[in-house]
């Protein structure tokens, strides 16, 4: 059976992979911060697929915690063959004169924790031919918006040059680029998303299935939806001012308060 390590797991995108994953009869390995929510999660999974489940409490903005699933990941024993780098979250308001500390914050979960856990997991896959890593990027990547924009879009060029890296290996990694999604997301940073269209939206549950298939595929990034397939490559080909003015629409939105 299969082990994936699942990280933000208990809610949003993360929460859904553990739930397709645990369905499809990989054995998991869960990583939050909230040991109740993470026990709760295992606890259901188990329940509904009769699959193992590990649970690992760990604040990924720690670089000690980082290191005790980075540990994990090295583990021959029970060798990880997927990783879902998805732990991540946003910030509302402007970087200048804005929370340093949470920008920071924002780096080391979203980039160093990615960096590190990817660099112990993968190492194993190469050598036992077989793996996969995902990793939770966003359109945001694709325009300016801040330091979550920079972020994902590090996360994206990482992956496609791991991706290449790694060709002819049997191990495939894979940057996954929503748009807005339904989940917790928003509400945890106080954004009223009141005004955007319904038709911007995605489901958790549906670009997981369409992201895994992706990964099957060997596609080094998955862009869930063809709205937003169009969006992108809208974007990589639109005069210089159409990404920044969709930037600065982007940073409005962050700096709206309920």
């Amino acid at each position: 059976m299969a082990i994936a390590l699942v990280t933000g797991a208990t809610a949003g995108i993360g929460n859904a992979f553990a739930r397709r994953l645990a369905a499809d009869g990989h054995a998991l390995v869960l990583v939050a911060r909230d040991a109740a929510r993470l026990e709760q999660v295992a606890a259901t999974l188990r329940d509904a697929h009769g699959v193992d489940v590990e649970v690992l409490v760990a604040d990924l903005s720690r670089p000690e915690e980082v290191d005790r699933v980075a540990d994990r990941l090295r583990d021959a024993a029970r060798p990880v063959d997927l990783l879902v780098n998805n732990a991540g979250f946003g910030a509302r308001g402007a970087f200048v004169g804005g929370d340093l500390a949470l920008e920071l914050g924002m780096i080391d979960v979203m980039v160093r924790a990615v960096l590190v856990l990817t660099h112990a997991a993968v190492p194993g896959m190469v050598a036992r031919k077989r793996g996969a890593v995902i990793t939770v990027a966003s359109v945001a990547a694709f325009f300016p918006g801040g330091t979550y924009s920079a972020i994902k879009a590090w996360a994206t060029t990482f992956t496609m040059s791991l991706a290449l890296e790694l060709i002819g290996t049997g191990v495939t990694a894979t940057a996954l680029c929503p748009g807005f999604v339904r989940t917790e997301f928003h509400d945890r940073i106080g954004l009223d998303m009141g005004t955007i269209p319904t038709w911007m939206w995605l489901d958790a549950d549906r670009l997981v299935r369409d992201c895994l298939a992706d990964v099957r595929r060997g596609r080094s990034i998955s862009i869930p939806s063809r709205r937003y397939r169009a969006a992108v490559i809208a974007l990589r080909h639109a005069p210089a001012g159409l990404p920044a003015l969709m930037g600065r629409a982007r940073l409005r939105l962050r700096r709206s308060a309920r």
